[in-house]
C-alpha cells in the first residue's frame, strides 16, 4: 500500500491519473458491465445518476424507508419527491408488494413516478427480479444504491449489472474501503457513460474548459484509486472470510435472535452483521458491559426524520421499517475477525440475550 500511495506521489497525477483509468477498468470488468466512471463518494455516485437522467420537480423517486439519508437527500436535490416505500422484514430490502402501492398512489399525490433507488442493505442485494418487472411496466428507472453491497451476486450476476445504473461507495467502512471518500457508477450504456465522465468534470466538453452542461466536481483522487487497486487483490479472499464468519454467526446465534438469512440466489459482502431481537437497548446494554461494541443501522426511519417528514409515504405506511428499526443491531464484522475473538463476541451476546429474555 504504501508503495502504491509513492508512485502516485511520483508521478503527480493526483486527479484522474492513471491509477483512476485503471481502477476503473478493473471494477467495469468485476461488475459485469462495460462502463465504470469513478467518483468522489458515493452520494455523488447516485446524483451524478439522477442528473444524467434530468430529474424534474414533480417526479417522484420510490425509496426503500430504512436506509441511509444519501438515498433520499440525491432527490431532494433535483426538486424531486423521494416517497417511502417499506422494506422486507427478512432480508431488510424494498418491498416490491409496497412499491407497487406506492407507485399506484403517486399520481393522486400529484407527481409523476420517474425512478426506484433500490438499496442492499446490509450487503445483499435487493430482488432486482420483481424490482425490474414492475420498473418495466411502469416505464421507471432502476438505479441501485449499491453502497454496501459491491462483490455479491443474484442469480450469478454480479452487483453492477443487475440495473440500468448501480451506485456504489469506498467510504473506508465499506467492505471495500479506500483511506477517504471514494465511490463509482456501473452502466453498459456508452451515451450514459460518456455523460457520466461530462457532469464529474463540471460538465466538460472536448477540455476542460469547455463546458458544455453544468456539472459537478465529482471527481475520484488518484490515491484512492491507487489504494482500492491494492485492496482488490484480495477482495475475494476478503469476501470468502466475511461469509465464512457470517456462516458461525448464524450457527451460534440462530436459537436466541433473528439472524440474517440470504434470499434464494443471492450472496452477500455483509457490510454489516444484523440481528433482529426484542429488548435491543438492554441487550446491547449488556453488550458493552463486557467490551463487545454493537452499533444500530439504522435508528430513525427517512419518513420519521425532522428533514424528511414532509414527503410523502407509501399508503398504510412503512410498518416493517418502524419494527425493524426499534429491533436491529449489528455485531463487530469484517474479514479478519478471528474465531477466538467470535467466540467471545458469541458468548457475550448469547448472555445478553439469555438474560434480557428472561425479564
Amino acid at each position: 500500500m504504501d508503495e502504491a500511495i509513492a508512485r502516485v506521489l511520483s508521478h503527480g497525477g493526483f486527479i484522474l491519473g492513471p491509477e483512476v483509468k485503471a481502477l476503473e477498468a478493473e471494477l467495469a470488468a468485476r461488475g459485469g458491465v462495460k462502463h465504470c466512471v469513478s467518483c468522489a463518494n458515493g452520494t455523488d455516485a447516485l446524483a451524478l445518476v439522477l442528473m444524467a437522467i434530468d430529474l424534474k420537480p414533480g417526479e417522484a423517486v420510490f425509496v426503500p424507508a430504512l436506509t441511509f439519508v444519501a438515498t433520499a437527500e440525491v432527490v431532494a436535490w433535483f426538486g424531486a419527491t423521494p416517497v417511502f416505500v417499506d422494506v422486507e422484514e427478512d432480508s431488510f430490502n424494498l418491498d416490491p408488494v409496497s412499491l407497487e402501492a406506492a407507485i399506484a398512489a403517486a399520481p393522486a399525490m400529484g407527481l409523476k413516478p420517474r425512478a426506484v433507488i433500490p438499496v442492499d442493505l446490509f450487503g445483499q442485494p435487493a430482488n432486482y427480479r420483481r424490482i425490474d418487472e414492475i420498473a418495466r411496466r411502469h416505464g421507471l428507472f432502476v438505479l441501485a444504491d449499491a453502497a454496501q453491497s459491491f462483490g455479491a451476486r443474484l442469480d450469478n450476476r454480479p452487483v453492477g449489472a443487475l440495473a440500468a445504473a448501480t451506485a456504489t461507495s469506498f467510504y473506508p467502512a465499506k467492505p471495500l474501503g479506500c483511506y477517504g471518500d471514494g465511490g463509482a457508477i456501473f452502466t453498459d450504456d456508452d451515451a450514459t457513460a460518456a455523460l457520466l465522465r461530462s457532469l464529474r468534470a463540471h460538465g466538460e466538453g472536448s477540455d476542460r474548459y469547455e463546458n458544455v452542461r453544468i456539472g459537478m466536481n465529482g471527481r475520484l483522487d488518484t490515491i484512492q484509486a491507487a489504494v482500492l487497486l491494492e485492496k482488490l487483490r484480495i477482495f475475494d479472499e476478503e469476501i470468502a472470510a466475511r461469509d465464512r464468519i457470517a456462516a458461525r454467526y448464524n450457527a451460534a446465534l440462530a436459537d436466541v435472535a433473528e439472524v440474517p438469512r440470504l434470499a434464494p440466489g443471492a450472496t452477500s459482502v455483509w457490510a454489516q452483521y444484523t440481528l433482529r431481537v426484542e429488548n435491543r437497548d438492554a441487550a446491547m446494554a449488556a453488550c458493552k458491559a463486557e467490551g463487545v461494541p454493537t452499533v444500530i443501522y439504522y435508528p430513525i426511519p427517512l419518513s420519521q426524520q425532522q428533514g424528511y417528514r414532509h414527503f410523502p409515504t407509501v399508503p398504510g405506511g412503512v410498518p416493517v421499517s418502524e419494527w425493524l428499526a426499534k429491533r436491529v443491531f449489528s455485531l463487530p464484522m469484517h474479514p479478519y475477525l478471528d474465531e477466538a475473538t467470535q467466540d467471545r463476541i458469541v458468548a457475550v451476546v448469547r448472555r445478553a440475550l439469555r438474560t434480557t429474555a428472561s425479564r
